[in-house]
């Protein structure tokens, strides 16, 4: 045969995956085959495959008459939006997507390239796990893949989108990346499936109820998003994107925006309650001082007390942390803090300056979450934003209490600028407890207890639960009108652009995780 005839042959017999009726089965479960994720997540006609002619080496157990096409795994680099990317996408068409030794080193060979090249790595992952056949070569795989993601961490984003099955050690590669998007029906993952859990347990439980979408967007907080096609979840991966830089060292990408950045919205003048108890919807606010309202939360569903995403002001991307008053009154509790920390430090990894709105009593009370290490986790959220060296813009919407004002990026922990609305309360507590505990005897010797604690609540109210005090001191920088926030936020931010922040040396900082 010519040999271009034959490079045609092995081209076309490595292009057909498993085969007609195994990706026509693909597409009955709902999903795409790798090279149809391939095709539509990156630009067209900018996708390079390397290492298609690799094949596993596996000799065990009949494997040496498999053909495996491109040993199961499609991997190379692209472009999206003309930003260069490199990728892999698992074939659930040959071995069921299972890694074994040579899949894994062709996952390795890409992460490596992505890494000296500083450009981000995307893993659309579907896979059966472990190639049992393979043994301790498949373990070793995985090992070496955890591995570089741990290297690759904070220098290049890593995206990972599920997209069938993982389980087992191919869970931890996705939970060692920036950010999680799943398929909802066709995604799961878990460490020990459904069987082995009746098996063991007893327990019955489906696969989705197990390791779904939903299952580890609101309830483990493992996933950013979940989505309910493979185009919903590739759309995700270029939004996503679309905020990053390419690596640790580069500016996260300007658009161009026609949105005035002094617009006034004199809506904010009155989302705040005048009652201090009642709450409001901090996605109002959110959405008036990003262009165009457009914002990307990111684990929305999960500690929903918390609010995190991505939006832009002036075309530059920024970080939005924001205390969800209509949610647990906007305390941090565990959940929140773990989530807050991680988007901090996911933020300052890529240059992502960090706005954070401020309504929050405290920390939640109760002995589930001290029982739960409220104090170690809370402590995450104090180390994330003192080491964040990206600007940092704190504004006080109303409640500002305690521990939990100094967690919220006070002064304190290094904002760089703390602004305040009127509406604004700083204090150690809330007002009637101040006063339960600075009144007690004035209170309990009264003739109308009652009526006397009301009446030192509010002294204690007109002393500090406004923004005044506080400024007064030069914890505040500016208290502004709310309806006038997008205009300061912007000019803040522009002040702030080429700042430059500086940590003491040392190998690493030891995190309470």
């Amino acid at each position: 045969m010519d040999k271009k005839e034959e490079l045609k042959r092995r081209q076309a017999d490595i292009e057909a995956m498993g085969g007609p009726s195994r990706v026509e089965r693909q597409h009955q479960m709902g999903k795409w085959s790798a090279r149809e994720r391939i095709q539509y997540l990156l630009d067209a006609n900018t996708f390079e495959e390397i290492g298609a002619h690799v094949t596993h080496r596996g000799t065990r157990f009949g494997m040496d008459a498999v053909q495996a096409p491109a040993d199961g795994v499609v991997t190379g680099f692209g472009r999206i939006e003309g930003r260069p990317v490199y990728i892999f996408a698992q074939d659930f068409t040959v071995l069921g997507g299972s890694l074994g030794e040579m899949h894994a080193a062709k996952i390795q060979r890409v992460q490596d390239l992505a890494l000296k090249s500083g450009v981000p790595i995307i893993g659309l992952n579907d896979s059966g796990g472990a190639r049992i056949q393979e043994g301790v070569d498949a373990l070793n795989g995985y090992g070496e893949i955890f591995k570089r993601n741990t290297w690759a961490s904070g220098v290049i984003p890593q995206i990972t989108v599920i997209m069938g099955p993982s389980a087992g050690g191919a869970v931890y590669s996705p939970a060692l990346t920036d950010v999680i998007i799943m398929v909802r029906h066709t995604a799961q993952m878990f460490i020990t499936g459904p069987q082995v859990i009746q098996a063991v347990t007893g327990e019955t439980v489906s696969a989705e109820d197990l390791g779904g979408a939903d299952t580890h967007l609101k309830r483990s907080g493992v996933a950013h998003l979940a989505v309910d096609s493979d185009a919903e979840a590739l759309d995700g991966v270029r939004r996503v994107l679309s905020f990053l830089p390419q690596n640790w060292m580069e500016e996260p990408p300007v658009v161009k925006s026609r949105d005035p950045l002094e617009r006034i919205d004199e809506t904010l003048a009155r989302v705040v309650p005048d009652d201090a108890n009642k709450p409001y919807d901090v996605a109002g606010i959110i959405g008036s001082i990003l262009d165009e309202g457009d914002f990307f939360p990111l684990q929305k569903g999960y500690a929903d007390n918390l609010v995190v995403g991505l939006g832009r002001i002036g075309g530059h991307p920024v970080g939005i942390v924001a205390n969800q008053p209509r949610v647990l009154a906007g305390t941090l509790d565990i959940n929140a803090s773990d989530k807050l920390a991680r988007f901090v430090r996911f933020a300052d990894a890529f240059n992502i300056p960090i706005v954070t709105l401020v309504d929050t009593p405290g920390y939640l009370p109760g002995t589930s979450q001290e029982y739960g290490g409220i104090i170690r986790h809370g402590a995450k959220v104090l180390y994330a934003y003192a080491e964040a060296t990206v600007p940092k813009v704190t504004l006080i919407l109303r409640k500002a209490y305690g521990g939990a004002y100094l967690a919220m990026c006070s002064r304190s922990l290094g904002a760089d600028l703390v602004l305040a609305w009127p509406t604004a309360e700083i204090a150690v507590m809330g007002p009637d407890g101040a006063a339960n505990i600075i009144f007690r005897r004035e209170i309990e010797g009264s003739d109308n207890p009652a009526e006397t604690k009301a009446a030192k609540a509010e002294e204690y109210r007109q002393q500090f639960a406004n923004p005044y005090v506080a400024a007064g001191h030069g914890y505040i920088d500016a208290v502004i009108e709310p309806e006038k926030t997008r205009g300061h936020l912007a000019q803040a931010l522009m002040a702030l652009y080429n700042k430059q922040d500086h940590r003491p040396k040392r190998h690493h900082g030891n995190i309470p995780v």
